[in-house]
């Protein structure tokens, strides 16, 4: 038995699964809610893998793969849906993961969002950060926030800079341009420098990946835009410091004082398995800038922004561990994932017991 790419793919379609993974030596695998499970079938063959990596990959991209090791794109299957791919080689054979992009974009409800969020999609500039690891979201909420600009703002030029171009856009109320790196435009960094020539109001940088890109960023932000990007960070303090750490020692306070002029949020997200069904839902930490935050950026004391943050409600600030307990509460994750995801497993941890006892007294009244 040999595996066809098309119907390996209308099975990711239509279980919803967020992943293909084709490798050797296993049959292939989808990712259904966080969790891999294998297609029913023989395991892979070298020959198997090249003929399924051969038929959704341009020879100009087997051929980056020979020489580079690895090539990323996007394509679209049929209407169905769309794709990003990664193809590369591992122990001297091919092999490749694709991951379905959502042809809808979410609202804010559908995913979570607390609603203080739109007020930063109507600011005039600044840095909105989009932070978490691989696959926890941060391109699908992204492109939620573009949508809502792009419908809303009959005042902005919207121009995105990606790798690939996953969600496309249509005009609506804003205008919109989407480059994608190395097919109208060699790197990001040369991307944000053209860019302030074409007449922006808003930027989006698909991934601050290096230092060149970082520093573009700020710049645009300085220079009167309204800047979103992605990192691979957890929390607002870890973002902070990796944007600062990028730098060379010599000018890391001057990228402080930057920073806490221009960073207007960081939105950290992280998704879990639900409790009460398949699926998975997102928790958020929000940091907004304050007076005392950016104070805190410019003296290096990033270490306090936690605490900030904890008691910044009225600032539209999240607090991760709250969220969590939030969501346990209504049933959505589970004790475990709460522990695993917090920043603070210890203090959690009496949080935990507290609210069990007071679900616990809950219960009992109703009984009675």
């Amino acid at each position: 038995m040999s595996y066809v790419m098309s119907d390996l793919l209308h099975l990711v379609v239509k279980e919803g699964a967020s992943d293909l993974h084709i490798r050797v030596g296993v049959p292939p695998t989808i990712r259904m809610h966080g969790i891999l499970q294998k297609v029913d079938g023989p395991s892979v063959t070298d020959e198997i893998a090249e003929e399924l990596m051969r038929s959704i990959t341009s020879d100009e991209n087997v051929q980056e793969v020979r020489e580079r090791g690895g090539a990323d794109f996007a394509f679209a299957f049929g209407d169905m849906a769309r794709f990003r791919v990664s193809v590369f080689k591992e122990r001297g054979r091919f092999a490749c993961v694709l991951r379905q992009i959502p042809t809808t974009l979410l609202t804010f409800e559908q995913i979570g969002l607390p609603p203080s969020v739109k007020e930063l999609l109507y600011k005039p500039r600044g840095m909105c950060l989009v932070t978490g690891p691989t696959g926890s979201g941060k391109s699908t909420t992204l492109a939620s926030m573009i949508d809502i600009i792009n419908m809303e703002r009959d005042d902005a030029h919207i121009v995105t800079v990606e790798d690939p171009i996953e969600f496309y856009h249509n005009h609506k109320s804003a205008l919109i341009t989407q480059r994608e790196v190395h097919v109208d435009v060699p790197s990001f960094g040369e991307a944000l420098r053209r860019v302030l020539r074409m007449d922006p109001d808003i930027i989006l940088v698909g991934e601050m990946r290096d230092l060149e890109t970082i520093e573009a960023a700020i710049t645009a932000a300085e220079t009167g835009h309204l800047v979103f990007g992605t990192l691979h960070t957890t929390g607002a303090a870890k973002t902070i410091d990796r944007i600062v750490n990028a730098f060379p020692a010599n000018q890391q306070n001057t990228i402080r004082i930057q920073l806490s002029t221009v960073l207007i949020s960081v939105i950290s997200q992280l998704l879990c398995p639900r409790a009460d069904k398949p699926g998975r839902v997102a928790v958020f930490e929000i940091m907004n800038l304050t007076p005392s935050i950016s104070a805190l950026i410019r003296d290096n004391k990033t270490y306090r922004i936690n605490s900030d943050i904890q008691t910044g409600a009225k600032y539209g600030m999240v607090n991760l561990d709250s969220f969590l307990l939030e969501k346990y509460q209504d049933g959505l994750i589970s004790e475990d994932e709460v522990i695993t995801k917090s920043q603070d497993p210890a203090t959690i941890m009496e949080k935990l017991r507290s609210v069990q006892a007071g679900m616990a007294a809950d219960e009992e009244e109703e009984d009675v």
